[in-house]
């Protein structure tokens, strides 16, 4: 069995992979690669996934339990630990567990986010303390979206998203519906009516409320009749918005409790969260008290 190879002293230890909104994206051009740059804000929300990590001696590197449907070498959490298992040479394995929460193809950041977490999580329980930077620095080569995950605060992007300026939103509440579609993020770059021209902002931050779209909206709710029938229904409480890529939207609202009564109507199929935004990431504060 997987525990039988476990660090003989080893315990697990569990973080929040928390998901993220973008508060706005705005496409703001195509580089010849082929990637598109962009403009977006990346609210931290204080809900996610539940990721579990604990070493092993033989160093290998298991998952236990991850997303369903994905095989352990599609997983980024699986890909998270052998990219730093290479890199910093350390003998030391892991076993990884991840309990999903976050839709996958929901434009919240998941995949990302659970990379992040053990990257985040296995530097310290390796000891091999490669600090923030280098930590980003790996992350962007699994994913865009990685890096503002383990540097763990709300943040300004651009460039291709990693060029980050932290915020301080102070915190905020919103609720996210899922419409239960996992949207691929290729067709949606790759279609021809999607805007690829927006002005680049003269002050990175959050812009006012009027500028606050998702170029990415109109094609996904032209190729995903579910997604658009979802934002219409969130649009009668509040300015309704696609997230990220993905089959979700959200709107922002006054107070968790006003957040509890709207997720309380969500017509079944669809699942909503009341959720809370900060500043900074649950998981930094999870990593230090798992040091002390």
């Amino acid at each position: 069995m997987a525990s039988e190879t476990a660090h003989p002293e080893a315990r697990w230890q569990v973080f929040t992979a928390p998901a993220k909104l973008n508060l706005f994206l705005h496409v703001t051009g195509r580089r010849p690669d082929g990637y598109h740059t962009l403009e977006t804000v990346f609210q931290l929300l204080d809900w996610g996934d539940r990721v579990a990590v604990r070493s092993r001696e033989d160093g290998a590197i298991v998952r236990v339990d991850g997303p369903p449907g994905v095989p352990p070498e599609a997983d980024l959490a699986v890909r998270a630990a052998r990219l730093l298992k290479r890199d910093t040479g350390t003998a030391f394995g892991a076993e990884i567990r991840v309990d999903k929460r976050i839709p996958m193809g929901g434009g919240l950041g998941g995949g990302s986010s659970d990379a992040a977490t053990v990257l985040v999580a296995l530097d310290r329980l390796w000891g091999t303390d490669l600090g923030t930077e280098r930590l980003a620095d790996l992350g962007l080569g699994l994913g865009a979206d990685v890096p503002v995950f383990v540097r763990g605060r709300t943040a300004f992007a651009g460039g291709i998203g990693e060029r980050l300026t932290s915020l301080d939103l102070g915190e905020r509440h919103y609720v996210i519906l899922d419409a239960g579609i996992a949207v691929a993020t290729g067709p949606v770059f790759q279609a021809p009516d999607l805007t690829r021209d927006s002005a680049p902002l003269k002050i990175p931050g959050l812009p006012a409320r009027d500028a606050r779209r998702n170029d990415l909206e109109a094609v996904v709710r032209r190729l995903h009749p579910e997604v658009d029938a979802a934002i219409r229904w969130l649009a009668r409480f509040g300015e309704a918005r696609l997230t990220g890529s993905g089959g979700c939207c959200f709107i922002e609202v006054a107070s968790a409790s006003v957040g509890d009564g709207i997720v309380a109507r969500c017509p079944a199929p669809w699942r909503a969260w009341s959720v809370r935004g900060v500043d900074r990431s649950p998981l930094l504060a999870e990593v230090e008290r798992s040091s002390e």
